[in-house]
C-alpha cells in the first residue's frame, strides 16, 4: 500500500483525486485548511473500503508545512495540488495576494517536495505530480500572478525530474484547461470565456483530471518523467 499525500484535497481536484487514489487501494494523507470538509473526504474514502486520514495544514506558512511534511512521514506519492488563483489586472493587483498566491503556489510545492524527497530517493522510489495550469501555456488576461507561478511550476517539474531520476523518482505535471471547481466559479462570467476556449467547449469534471494524476502516478506511467502533460479539452492546441 502506497503512502499519498495530496495538497489542497479539501475539495475540487485535490478532493477527487484523493478518492481516486483511496477507491485503488492507496493510504491516503488529505490534506488542507478545512477540518470539516477534509474529514468529510476521508469518510467518503472509508466509507468506500479505503484507509484515508486528515493533516490540517495552510501552506501559505513554512512552519506548518515543516508540520504537515513531519505528520506525513514516509510519502511515497506527492501531488502538490494546492493554490489560489487571484482574478486581477496586473495594475491593480493587491501586493499582499501576489505574496500569498506565490508562497502557496509556489513555494509551498518546492519545500514540501524539498522535505519529502529524501525519503523517496533513499528507499530508490517515488512519484510527484505537480498540478499546473493551460494558462501556464497562453496568454489568459487578469491571471498573470498564477500564471506565473504555475509556469515556474512547469520547470520545477522539468527540473526536479533530472534531478532525481537516477534515484528512482519521477516528476509530472498535469495542466488543467477550466474544470468545475470552487475555484472556477468564483470566476464568474470569465468562466465562460475559458469553456469557449477549449475544442469540447466544455469545462472538464473533477474526476477527468483527477483520473489523470492517478495515471501518471501508476506504474503504467513508469517511463513519463519530466513531462508537463495538458488535459484541458483542446485548449492549448487552438
Amino acid at each position: 500500500m502506497r503512502s499519498v499525500l495530496i495538497t489542497g484535497s479539501t475539495d475540487g481536484i485535490g478532493a477527487e483525486s484523493a478518492r481516486v487514489f483511496g477507491a485503488q487501494g492507496d493510504d491516503v494523507i488529505v490534506s488542507g485548511r478545512d477540518a470539516s470538509k477534509g474529514a468529510m473526504v476521508v469518510d467518503q474514502i472509508v466509507q468506500n473500503g479505503g484507509s484515508a486520514r486528515f493533516v490540517p495544514a495552510d501552506l501559505s506558512s513554512l512552519d506548518a508545512l515543516r508540520d504537515l511534511a513531519a505528520e506525513a512521514g514516509d510519502v511515497d506519492v506527492l501531488v502538490n495540488n494546492a493554490g489560489m488563483a487571484p482574478v486581477s489586472a496586473t495594475v491593480g493587483q493587491d501586493p499582499e495576494v501576489f505574496e500569498r498566491t506565490v508562497a502557496l503556489n509556489l513555494r509551498a510545492p518546492y519545500f514540501l517536495t524539498q522535505a519529502l524527497v529524501p525519503g523517496m530517493m533513499e528507499r530508490g522510489q517515488g512519484v510527484i505530480v505537480n498540478i499546473s495550469t493551460v494558462a501556464s501555456f497562453i496568454a489568459v488576461p487578469f491571471l498573470s500572478v498564477y500564471s506565473a507561478t504555475k509556469a515556474a511550476i512547469n520547470e520545477l517539474t522539468r527540473t526536479w525530474a533530472a534531478e532525481f531520476a537516477d534515484r528512482g523518482v519521477r516528476v509530472n505535471a498535469i495542466a488543467p484547461g477550466p474544470v468545475e471547481t470552487a475555484m472556477y466559479d468564483s470566476m464568474g462570467e470569465r468562466a465562460k470565456e475559458f469553456d469557449e476556449g477549449t475544442m469540447l467547449g466544455r469545462a472538464a469534471r473533477t474526476r477527468e483530471i483527477a483520473d489523470v494524476v492517478a495515471f501518471v502516478a501508476s506504474d503504467k506511467a513508469s517511463y513519463m518523467t519530466g513531462a508537463v502533460v495538458p488535459v484541458d479539452g483542446g485548449g492549448a492546441a487552438l
